[in-house]
């Protein structure tokens, strides 16, 4: 049998065995013509499963050592006092908007009958957590070929009832930062940033250059395994604000008042000697709860995983914008019957995916375009909802002052009618790029 000489030597033998079990079976082929090409993958080797082994052999399941790495080289990557891991990308945004709601933000706080301003083209789980709580999503319009907001539907859906502004960076390109951040200075609203397909964008405002999520008051993100890096779950909520920091972890950790990290007792020193609500005095400081919260933490599993493509990731923004733009490049002929993606002012995108739209003046129809490519091999998305509104979803509440609309949607429901998307990610090489830039244009004329 088998005999280490300590539990690290152990260690290392193992992970070795991984990385040799990589390269023999999990390794990527070569792309050849007739392959499926998805909208997207994961991109990673052996040094994820090296360190996914290494989690799962510390055996601690929940969040810990390497969830506390990540979360410090996260927010000194991105450029944040604090950065904090969640179980995914919608819980995040539900951590996010639920902060807002807390009564230590006083007279900013959003109540049930406050008003967000978002939109409707986008993915339902930046909205959900408004509707949820009982506050008033207000849907304005957006513009192409951006597919952000129309910046200029931002005073018309202004109410003495609104308290923030939640909305998404649209498939990496986003949304215009410097007139929405104005906007919410000048009326001294929230600002959240869904960042969650826009992880590595710059945005440039009077000569200062951030990544987006850090302009807002909180930023998010997912770490799904289609999006900019993956843990397989996971996703994250960040902020430079202190107090908003607190608040993040009293909502993502079962709404206790406690800070003490996982695994540690009595943190502060208090645990026994404090006065809260209506407790006896000295009640266990850990066991005492200031909000109505969740347990949403990440497991170490996902953020060892994390740790290791957070060190690739400024190479997968790279290749995405390298791919973007040879897409961009070999669609050009094809102008006159698309609508092709243009980055927002300002901005170096990371880009998610690359956003069609087909004219209607062209005689063509979306679906039928989808179809031809999907039938040769190639993957595509939609615009996630298109509309929010018209789900089933909204069946329930349709017609009610649960919801607003800001004027029309007319642009999100050309949106919803005439846009898909094909991806971009990292893993894909020239050959790909170049066999869905032939096929699109092929079914322009079939």
């Amino acid at each position: 049998m088998k005999r280490w000489n300590s539990e690290q030597e152990a260690r290392e033998e193992i992970k070795a065995l991984v990385a040799e079990y990589y390269h023999d079976f999990k390794e990527k082929k070569p792309w050849k013509e007739g392959d499926r090409i998805t909208y997207a993958a994961r991109v990673f080797d052996e040094k994820e499963m090296c360190s996914l082994t290494d989690a799962a052999l510390d055996f601690w399941l929940t969040t810990g050592r390497f969830a506390d790495q990540f979360e410090k080289e996260f927010a000194a990557w991105i450029g944040v006092k604090y950065a904090h891991l969640v179980n995914s990308g919608s819980s995040a945004n539900l951590i996010a908007f639920m902060v807002l709601t807390a009564p230590e933000l006083g007279e900013r706080r959003i109540l049930p009958g406050d008003e967000v301003i978002t939109v409707a083209c986008g993915f339902p789980t930046t909205v959900t957590p408004v509707l949820n709580y009982g506050a008033v999503p207000v849907f304005a319009d957006v513009t192409v070929p951006q597919y952000n907001i129309d910046v200029t539907k931002l005073e018309a859906a202004l109410s003495p009832k609104t308290k923030a502004v939640m909305i998404a960076h649209t498939l990496g390109n986003p949304f215009d930062l410097k007139a929405v951040k104005a906007f919410c200075d000048r009326h001294h609203l929230w600002l959240v940033e869904d960042n969650c397909d826009a992880l590595g964008t710059k945005y440039t405002i009077d000569g200062e250059t951030r990544y987006t999520g850090t302009w807002g008051d909180l930023g998010t993100s997912s770490f799904y395994p289609p999006h900019h890096m993956t843990m397989g779950e996971g996703g994250a909520v960040y902020t430079n604000d202190p107090k908003l920091h607190r608040l993040i972890l009293s909502f993502r950790d079962w709404g206790r008042d406690c800070v003490c990290p996982s695994g540690h007792d009595n943190f502060c020193g208090h645990r026994f000697d404090g006065q809260f609500g209506e407790l006896p005095r000295g009640y266990d400081h850990k066991y005492v709860y200031s909000h109505f919260g969740y347990n949403l933490k990440v497991t170490d599993l996902q953020a060892a995983i994390g740790c290791e493509q957070l060190k690739k990731f400024p190479g997968f923004i790279e290749r995405r914008r390298h791919n973007w733009d040879r897409l961009k490049k070999a669609l050009s002929p094809a102008a006159d019957r698309l609508v092709l993606p243009e980055p927002a002012e300002n901005s170096e995108p990371s880009w998610f995916g690359f956003l069609i739209a087909v004219k209607p003046e062209s005689g063509l129809k979306r679906n039928d375009v989808t179809k031809y490519i999907e039938d040769h091999g190639i993957q595509t998305r939609l615009l996630f909802s298109g509309n929010l509104v018209k789900h089933p979803c909204f069946d329930r509440i349709r017609g009610t002052d649960a919801y607003r609309v800001a004027g029309s949607l007319e642009v999100t429901d050309f949106v919803m009618n005439n846009a898909f998307w094909i991806g971009v990610y990292p893993g894909m090489t020239d050959e790909m790029t170049d066999y869905m830039a032939k096929i699109i244009l092929e079914a322009l004329d079939a």
